[in-house]
């Protein structure tokens, strides 16, 4: 069953999609206190406490790869609430580790959770979107894991300072629970396809050359957004620190200043992929995420530090859905849930070795010194872009001559 009309906003569109808010903003309230907590609690070096992000990140990647095998014998509902049980048993399990290693555990526990509930709910929406409106419809469907990455930092750091971290914790788990009733109440989603059954095509060989094609179309989008999630690994993993060896104390405001942004650029990215590509998106989009990096490393200000944010925002927001829509462009109709878990794994494995890579340098340097080394990985994601640009120019070049030369040998 494979539903494609031209309404996006149906019920199924929108239960999923809040329900991916909450299984994002359960995730970024914690990401970015947690360094705080594991350093105060347990007094880590910065390399291990890289650790309370990447390993996360490193658990969810490998957990996608295993989903992906797992839905040919399991059904999706199956492995979509043991995803949720997972993750919520974990967070609320936070607060009682007694040791920094019990607290690796259970974030590993979290990513696995966590790896399994965001392959099969972006699979699920990627199915329902009209075709003709995949942009639009991953720029909406974007925001929540926009909002969550924005607003979930900035209540994490609120609510830990206020309250503590045990009702973080609790807030985060009831954030999972929540997402139950949600699911239950969701109504025409797409049938799960026959995994027996092989993809419709003309041939064996015909079906393994298009895949390999479109394999091979998904890894520009997928190495960009490698790149980019490097940079949002480096803001999550050390913001806060940042902010406190600066004396600002509202440095949580860095996070809601970036939702305004996103907010106004993620709808209007979709609908301009839609019409024109990734051509106008990626490079302004690149541009501004470097200014907004140069600019937190010199802040000494919270007016300097709302400037980055905001200009973060714009350029983070047009990016992250621009990918996404790329890939599901790319994908063959059964590759779907491939692209899918491709653009979540490369945005949890930028963020992982963004966060061990940029904390060898902070332990080496600085905090500010460190985000200027983050922007030179928008700079070789700008690079990426124009290489690929060049390649496929060239490629078509060799193709049309190619084209004249057997319709020259055709006509002797």
């Amino acid at each position: 069953m494979n539903i494609q009309t031209d309404k996006l906003w149906s019920r199924s569109f929108v239960t999923l999609t809040v329900s991916y808010l909450l299984l994002f903003l359960s995730l970024q309230m914690l990401l970015s206190p947690f360094p705080t907590y594991a350093k105060e609690q347990f007094h880590p070096n910065n390399f291990a406490l890289s650790l309370v992000t990447s390993l996360f990140a490193l658990a969810a990647i490998v957990t996608r790869f295993a989903t992906a095998a797992l839905l040919r014998k399991v059904h999706r509902n199956v492995i979509l609430f043991a995803g949720l049980v997972l993750a919520a048993i974990a967070t609320v399990l936070y607060p009682y580790a007694g040791s920094m290693t019990s607290l690796l555990v259970l974030r590993a526990l979290f990513g696995i959770g966590f790896g399994m509930t965001s392959t099969i709910i972006p699979t699920l929406v990627s199915q329902i979107i009209p075709k003709k409106r995949t942009g639009e419809g991953i720029g909406y469907f974007g925001l929540s894991t926009s909002i969550a990455m924005s607003l979930g930092p900035m209540i994490g750091l609120s609510v830990i300072k206020q309250y503590g971290f045990t009702t973080l914790a609790m807030i985060g788990t009831v954030a999972l629970v929540l997402i139950v009733p949600l699911l239950i109440v969701t109504r025409s989603i797409p049938k799960q396809p026959d995994k027996s059954a092989p993809p419709a095509s003309h041939s064996s060989a015909s079906t393994e050359h298009k895949n390999g094609s479109s394999t091979a179309r998904m890894m520009v989008p997928a190495v960009l957004n490698v790149l980019m999630s490097v940079t949002y690994g480096g803001i999550l993993g050390f913001i806060a620190l940042y902010g406190a060896q600066k004396h600002i104390d509202q440095i949580g405001l860095f996070f809601l200043f970036i939702v305004f942004t996103v907010f106004i650029i993620r709808p209007i990215s979709g609908k301009l992929f839609d019409r024109r590509g990734p051509m106008p998106i990626v490079i302004p989009g690149g541009l501004v995420v470097i200014a907004s990096l140069i600019t937190l490393s010199y802040a000494h200000s919270l007016p300097l530090i709302i400037v980055s944010a905001l200009l973060y925002g714009f350029g983070f927001g047009a990016i992250q859905p621009t990918t996404q829509a790329w890939m599901l462009r790319e994908a063959a109709p059964h590759q779907v849930s491939f692209a899918n878990s491709l653009y979540y794994n490369t945005i949890d494995f930028g963020v992982a070795i963004g966060s061990m890579l940029l904390g060898v340098v902070a332990s080496a340097t600085s905090y500010s010194v460190m985000y200027r080394w983050a922007a030179v990985a928008m700079v070789l994601f700008i690079l990426v872009y124009l290489a690929s640009l060049l390649l496929e120019r060239r490629g078509k070049a060799s193709t049309s001559a190619s084209a004249r030369e057997k319709a020259a040998v055709s006509s002797r």
